[in-house]
């Protein structure tokens, strides 16, 4: 596969299990050594899963390679065990400065950039609820797979994103496998990659990426808590909190 899925797992080489793994309604979640990992959950997932109740205790180096798969329960399953295994096992996030204001959490990275943005043709790959009100007197498409109101399809990123100054593209396009696409469309344009199914290096920067806006937790308990329950923005208020490092 493409050499971005390459380098990402040849990244991630620890050999530790998988303690647990939750498949949620928003958010898929798992915990190796400790350490949480989140991918955001597919839309749509079948009502039986042939390996449900046999991957708690199966070596991560077994489960990351499923971010290959062309299921979405698999490569949600696959990104979420990656993200366990890199994220706060490198400096990486310790660097990422907490991003904190009156935004609620989800829209925070959005509140940050947003003095930087005037005059700017300015594209946001995924649909932040919310964010419609905070930029309500500023211009910028949407692209979305779902589209809701005011959005475009995410096919039109063929004619949208080579003409983008900023590009804020959500990191769970790592399962759906656009993000290679994207990132490559987006190569003129300043790249914010983010999102919880962020991972966590530096070497983003070889692919296009200028800033990575990730999350780091702040309660395990309750960030479990908040995927078994079906949370979705819920996961920022306290369990976890908007982090960003600007890649040299």
């Amino acid at each position: 596969m493409n050499g971005l899925y390459d380098w990402l797992l040849a990244s991630a080489a620890g050999a530790e299990p998988v303690e647990r793994l939750q498949l949620g309604l928003s958010w898929t979640l798992a915990e190796v050594d400790e350490r949480l990992g989140f991918s955001f959950s597919p839309r749509q997932v079948p009502r039986t899963l042939s390996w449900a109740g046999t991957l708690a205790g199966r070596p991560g180096a077994e489960l990351r390679p499923w971010l290959l798969s062309w299921n979405g329960a698999e490569a949600a399953v696959g990104l979420a065990v990656l993200n366990a295994s890199l994220n706060g096992a490198g400096s990486c996030l310790r660097d990422a400065q907490p991003l904190r204001g009156e935004a609620p959490g989800h829209l925070r990275v959005f509140a940050h950039f947003r003095p930087q943005l005037a005059g700017q043709r300015v594209v946001v790959i995924g649909h932040y609820p919310g964010l419609e009100r905070l930029w309500h007197d500023f211009p910028y498409q949407c692209l979305e797979r779902n589209p809701q109101d005011g959005d475009l399809p995410d096919s039109a990123a063929e004619f949208v994103l080579p003409q983008a100054d900023w590009v804020f593209v959500t990191a769970s396009s790592l399962a759906n496998k656009t993000l290679p696409r994207l990132l490559e469309l987006s190569r003129q344009a300043r790249v914010v990659l983010m999102g919880p199914s962020l991972p966590w290096l530096a070497d983003w920067r070889a692919f296009g990426v200028d800033y990575l806006a990730g999350v780091r937790v702040l309660d395990a308990p309750a960030a479990r808590q908040v995927v078994a329950e079906g949370g979705g923005t819920r996961l920022f208020a306290g369990p976890v909190e908007y982090a960003l490092l600007a890649l040299d």
